[in-house]
């Protein structure tokens, strides 16, 4: 007899609205997956991908403002929730719709997430153990919430959810090993689809992320990690690793793992039937091909005027969420260098306006970073460009942007005075009524902080624009790398900052702004708590109990009112 139907990963809750939802699910063969919640059910055929199969399912007609615990059948059969399962079911919880604005909306966020067994040395300190990345912020929040701390209403994973190039588990390793031998290249990294399936196992099938993942929505964007460090820096680390035998593969299997794990929930039900491989998806039923020539053209047009978009926008009610993709849209010519194509900033540009009470937008990489970092930033870009010193800094500033991750939004200057000009714009009115507030969520860089931003009294903004970065959810950070960024934020390192600008002849800002909270650091999260038109941002850091090193707990760090 053939094996009874299951789920490897999932359910999770990916998209939710007033009155829609999706689920996404892989399961352990083919067939029709359905999910039933209260009185509505939906259903939905598997695609398969190189022998694997997904499954998105649209629930539609969901009340306003409602709550209902759910379950997913294969095939009639029903998979989750497991008999005896000590998690609460999984819920569905809608928005109350335009008519009753949501008044309460709690939105949580974070970045950069390792897995690892929560046992030492592995819960220690990379200062303590080697194998330290400390405690996980998924876990400790999972087990606030069936605690009885209120459930988030959004979840936002801003970038590495995977590692594919680095601390990767001793099990993976196991698996590679054992699937191409010790030697094949690439050592300790992914390399293809196949592996990357592995990475996002091992992510999300921890019991208590699992259930977290199944009852909260959730957005993504990938990052660096999620394809290899410095991915997209530029033109010369594009044409370094085209050079590299094993890249075609991974880079391959790098968009198509992004697009099955993680964009295709991104996206509303709406935006899903404008998706081409959605819907070669829902009827092919096989989408390996064409989701391989997708990978293949997502990768080559990168540096071109229309490149595959993954930016997308989610409507919370009174908020506008506009999540930005920073790593795979640029243009990289020295000469001309934009965190996105024209195509990209289009789309975003038509979502930043006003006539909301506040506008959110995500990113991987923050927008505003410590000044004296910024300035580094953009003098190292004006000298790789060639344009400032000559060819020989051009070479050096290249080599000093891989070393040590020059390539945020101060690299792309030109981007960044475009994003802030037009944020400007929307605080001071002038594309439509202001909201209350305009708030950067962003990750990446191994600490917390806030940063508000000033405008020039030529633009006499009426909205708070300020930006938050929490960063990591569990990740190693040792002490050396917390002393360089202390120093940053020194008068020192910010006098040396405006002295490098000065060098390269760069023009003033026209905005200004100061880290008001942190850099703190530590594996947390943080929490952006809307009420109205009232905004606060809530840091938390995951801790193990004084008492007892197998519970974990979210220690409260900071509250923040904008």
């Amino acid at each position: 007899m053939p094996d009874a139907p299951s789920l490897v990963l999932g359910p999770m809750l990916r998209h939710a609205d007033d009155t829609t939802a999706t689920v996404w699910v892989e399961t352990t063969r083919p067939g029709r997956v359905a999910v039933r919640a209260g009185e509505v059910s939906a259903s939905a055929r598997t695609f398969e991908v190189a022998g694997h199969s997904y499954a998105l399912v649209v629930v539609e007609g969901l009340p306003p403002g409602s709550e209902a615990p759910y379950a997913v059948e294969l095939d009639g059969t029903v998979v989750w929730p497991l008999p005896g399962d000590e998690h609460p079911p999984p819920v569905i919880r809608t928005l109350t719709g335009e008519d009753a604005p949501q008044d309460t909306l709690d939105i949580v966020f974070g970045s950069c997430r390792v897995d690892r067994p929560h046992t030492k040395p592995y819960t220690l300190a990379v200062d303590e153990s080697p194998d330290g990345v400390g405690v996980d912020a998924l876990v400790a929040l999972a087990r606030a919430c069936r605690a009885g701390r209120r459930l988030p209403d959004l979840l936002m994973m801003l970038g590495d959810q995977v590692y594919a190039d680095e601390g990767m588990s001793p099990t993976i390793r196991e698996r590679q090993v054992e699937r191409r031998g010790a030697d094949s290249e690439p050592r300790g990294e992914v390399a293809d689809f196949e592996e990357y399936t592995w990475l996002y196992h091992e992510s999300w099938d921890d019991p208590e992320v699992r259930w977290l993942l199944s009852t909260v929505p959730t957005t993504m964007i990938f990052d660096d990690h999620d394809v290899r460090d410095d991915w997209n820096t530029s033109q010369t680390w594009r044409e370094q690793m085209a050079r590299t035998p094993w890249w075609p593969a991974r880079i391959s299997g790098a968009y198509m793992s992004y697009w099955v794990y993680q964009h295709v929930g991104n996206l509303a039900p709406g935006r899903l039937d404008r998706d081409e491989l959605w819907q070669q998806a829902r009827g092919d039923g096989d989408l390996t091909a064409a989701l391989r020539d997708f990978a293949a053209r997502a990768d080559r047009d990168v540096n071109s005027a229309n490149p595959s978009m993954f930016s997308y926008v989610r409507h919370l009610g009174r908020t506008r969420l506009v999540v930005v993709d920073t790593r795979s849209g640029r243009l990289l010519d020295d000469q001309r260098r934009e965190m996105l194509s024209a195509y990209e900033w289009d789309f975003v540009d038509s979502q930043l306006t006003g006539d909301v009470d506040h506008l959110l937008v995500a990113a991987s990489l923050p927008v505003v970073l410590e000044p004296a970092i910024h300035d580094l930033e953009a003098w190292d870009e004006a000298l790789a460009s060639s344009a400032a010193w000559g060819r020989r800094a051009a070479a050096y500033a290249e080599r000093l942007r891989q070393a040590i991750d020059l390539e945020h939004w101060p690299a792309f200057e030109d981007s960044f005075r475009r994003l802030v000009a037009r944020l400007g714009e929307v605080a001071a009115g002038r594309h439509g009524e202001p909201p209350a507030s305009v708030v950067l969520l962003s990750g990446d860089v191994h600490h917390s902080y806030v940063a508000p931003l000033r405008f020039p009294p030529s633009l006499p903004v009426r909205a708070a624009v300020v930006q938050l970065t929490s960063s990591p959810l569990r990740n190693a950070f040792p002490r050396s790398a917390r002393r360089m960024f202390r120093f940053a934020h020194t008068r020192a390192a910010r006098r040396l900052g405006r002295t490098l600008r000065r060098s390269a002849r760069l023009a003033p800002l026209g905005v200004s702004w100061e880290v008001t909270y942190g850099p703190t650091y530590g594996n947390g999260l943080g929490q952006l708590e809307l009420r109205g038109r009232k905004a606060t941002a809530r840091f938390e850091t995951a801790v193990l109990d004084e008492h007892d090193d197998s519970v974990l707990a979210l220690r409260h760090v900071e509250r923040l009112t904008t």
